[in-house]
């Protein structure tokens, strides 16, 4: 046999060679790629991130918070006269800090949070002036105040100018204005006048301050919204405004 009659033999043996290098390299190939799939954590079901979507925004009742019965939120921004305005979401709304926040219309209303918010602690004069210069711009304007660690707190209604109720107590009463609204009588708020003592049995009852600072998210749940119950799903807008509060009170 000379060489001549050897090539078509070399070339059969040179491809199945070549077929049986590139057999073994895709059953490699394969058998790696099932040890990742089956590796791989299973993807979370529907309804779990419909669970993480429903979480609320506001997992910690606010200390201080607006609600105003509006969806307008340019109205809402100019007589607050927000200064360095910019669009933020509710979740870097709330997790930032900022001075003044305003929260995405829902079901109706907007609310108001940050540490720029009049406390009525600081000055009660002052936080009466805001809500009702705001008011009167704005219309209804509600207003909520529960520090759980000094046990401060607050609430009032004001509708075109005019308070409708208010109460606030820090250490002593400092506002009490207008007649307890039904929810308030139903969910058995204590509220104390402005000269009672602080030695009276009353305040020694863990209900009558504890539990009014407690009962705030309800009392605003009847009255407006509860803000620990928003999740963005609810938003009718995906942002807000942040900013900076000027002196208005």
């Amino acid at each position: 046999m000379n060489i001549t009659d050897l090539i078509p033999v070399m070339l059969l043996v040179l491809l199945g060679a070549a077929l049986l290098t590139g057999a073994s390299i895709l059953f490699w190939a394969f058998h790696v790629r099932r040890k990742q799939v089956t590796a791989a954590p299973p993807s979370p079901a529907p309804e779990l991130f419909a669970a993480v979507r429903a979480v609320p925004a506001f997992a910690a009742c606010p200390v201080s918070w607006l609600a105003i019965r509006s969806r307008n939120l340019r109205t809402v921004q100019n007589t607050l006269r927000l200064s360095n305005p910019h669009p933020c979401r509710l979740i870097q709304g709330l997790a930032q800090e900022q001075k003044l926040f305003i929260a995405p219309p829902v079901q109706g209303w907007i609310l108001v949070t940050g540490s720029g918010l009049p406390d009525p602690g600081d000055d009660i004069d002052a936080l009466f002036r805001f809500l009702v210069n705001i008011s009167r711009k704005l219309g209804h304007v509600q207003y909520f105040h529960a520090h759980r660690i000094l046990g401060h707190h607050g609430w009032a209604r004001v509708e075109n100018g005019r308070v409708l109720r208010g109460y606030a107590w820090a250490g002593r009463t400092l506002w009490n204005q207008g007649v307890k609204s039904r929810p308030e009588l139903e969910l058995g708020f204590r509220c104390f006048q402005y000269f009672d003592s602080e030695d009276g049995p009353d305040f020694e009852n863990p209900d009558s301050l504890t539990g009014n600072v407690e009962k705030i998210p309800l009392l605003a749940a009847r009255w407006s919204i509860d803000p620990t119950s928003i999740d963005e799903r609810t938003l009718e807008h995906a942002c807000g405004v942040a900013g900076e509060p000027p002196r208005l009170y």
